[in-house]
């Protein structure tokens, strides 16, 4: 491609080096599309003619043929992306392709190309989070009631239904749902018609090449060149998505040791052992849990790589590709299992419930001496005492006769009946938000409304 200035052929071992098409071949659609865009703006500005036009457009469209249908064919030869394009529009077209890259550099191109990656990566992973976020709404309405205790510290701390629980996580994900769509959005504008960082002499029109591109035209040559923003923010959205499928992960992983006991898994989103029979292993979680610090090494590494990077292109820029990649790659095969290992899984209703008795309650006690008029901190201590007495005796909150009840605080000789039990507890929750059932009824209805509002692709 520059035979022009250099006298001999790159080394061999700067070939390796140098070359992108081991990862960048998945950028060929994109390219290719952005190259039929460019080919238009060229016939239409009268930088080549109609008749030029039209068959770079035909032979970039038989090419694009040829790789979606998985027969086109890489040679050695092939630098990148771009020129094993370039080369093979010149075997369909003729010399014609030559023309193509008029008013054009392979610094826009691209940054085409990973704009038109990220925007449609963006748009692949919501769909697949949307779709994720409907099974956590359908198991959350066919176990409505079920309880289980919340935890803080990994300690029991309060009783709460399963249906709440499991739209925390739906919550989560629309939050991710917004930053995807963010960098979608980043990803909107085109670069097209800055050539290499400062602009060209011939007439192209960045608008007509975004606007045939669904996109925005640049403002800025040298900005247009140098930005990976968007990618930074897919990438960022990726890793706080993976964030919140590992924390879910976690919670079932514990939820399905016998030591909780809450679920099982179902058999095919399950994995044995090769050496202990019984084993019925959650690897799937175990993985949503490691795939989390991959991402962070993904976005981490695409920070570090542009953090000392002047404006324009530098070579550094090729190693955008494969971290982005395998962000994406990775949240999306951890979506593609998740809603129907969700579905799948059957829960334990009684073992659930049983853990929500005891000490769990104790807030319940402090709550009710607070609302009949006493200080917060005086009940808390109350009820401190009571708990400690129960341990002395090897007793439950709810196996202390009335009287003790009555000795720990006059206003508990009041305490109405079931108030101390999980489901009374959960049934007493009144603020918005809450796990009261009122609460969730009105959550459900509001995620089932948000889904019903979004298209999946």
């Amino acid at each position: 491609m520059w035979g022009g200035r250099f006298g001999s052929s790159p080394a061999e071992a700067f070939q390796r080096l140098n070359a992108s098409i081991p990862f960048d071949i998945r950028l060929a659609p994109y390219d290719i599309r952005g190259s039929i865009a460019h080919a238009r703006m060229l016939g239409a500005r009268g930088i080549v003619s109609r008749e030029e036009s039209a068959a770079l457009v035909g032979g970039l469209e038989t090419v694009l043929g040829e790789v979606e249908a998985g027969t086109f064919v890489w040679e050695l030869s092939d630098e990148d992306v771009h020129t094993a394009v370039e080369r093979r529009l010149r075997e369909v077209a003729g010399d014609v392709a030559l023309k193509l890259h008029t008013g054009r550099s392979r610094n826009d191109q691209v940054a085409l190309d990973v704009h038109l990656f990220v925007r449609d990566a963006a748009g692949e992973i919501r769909a697949a989070v949307l779709a994720a976020m409907l099974a956590l709404v359908e198991v959350a309405e066919r176990e409505y009631g079920l309880i289980l205790p919340g935890y803080t510290h990994l300690q029991r701390a309060q009783p709460m239904l399963l249906s709440h629980h499991l739209l925390a996580h739906f919550w989560a994900l629309k939050r991710d749902i917004s930053r995807l769509e963010a960098a979608r959005e980043a990803a909107g504008v085109s670069p097209l018609g800055a050539a290499a960082l400062a602009g060209t002499p011939h007439p192209v029109d960045p608008g007509i090449t975004a606007n045939e591109l669904g996109m925005q035209p640049l403002s800025n040559s040298l900005d247009a060149v140098s930005d990976r923003d968007f990618a930074l923010d897919l990438l960022y959205a990726c890793t706080v998505l993976g964030l919140h499928l590992s924390r879910l992960g976690e919670e079932w992983v514990l939820w399905t040791s016998a030591e909780f006991g809450f679920a099982t898994l179902d058999d095919p989103y399950s994995s044995g052992s090769s050496i202990m029979p019984q084993k019925k292993n959650p690897d799937a979680y175990e993985l949503m849990r490691g795939k989390a610090g991959r991402l962070i090494g993904d976005l981490n590494a695409l920070l570090i790589t542009l953090k000392g990077l002047p404006l324009g292109y530098s070579k550094d820029l090729q190693e955008d590709k494969e971290p982005l990649f395998d962000a994406v790659d990775s949240v999306l095969v951890m979506l593609a299992a998740l809603p129907e290992m969700l579905r799948t899984a059957r829960f334990d209703g009684e073992r659930m419930e049983e853990a929500t008795g005891g000490f769990v309650l104790a807030t319940e006690l402090a709550d009710f001496l607070a609302a009949n008029g006493v200080p917060f901190r005086e009940a808390h201590h109350a009820v401190g005492r009571l708990v400690k007495q129960c341990e002395e005796l090897n007793v439950s909150l709810e196996e202390l006769p009335q009287e003790d009840l009555s000795a720990a605080h006059p206003a508990l000789a009041e305490l109405p009946e079931g108030l101390l039990s999980p489901r009374g507890s959960v049934q007493n929750k009144r603020s918005d938000g809450s796990t009261s059932p009122n609460s969730v009824d009105e959550q459900l209805s509001e995620a089932r409304a948000f889904i019903a509002s979004q298209h999946f692709s």
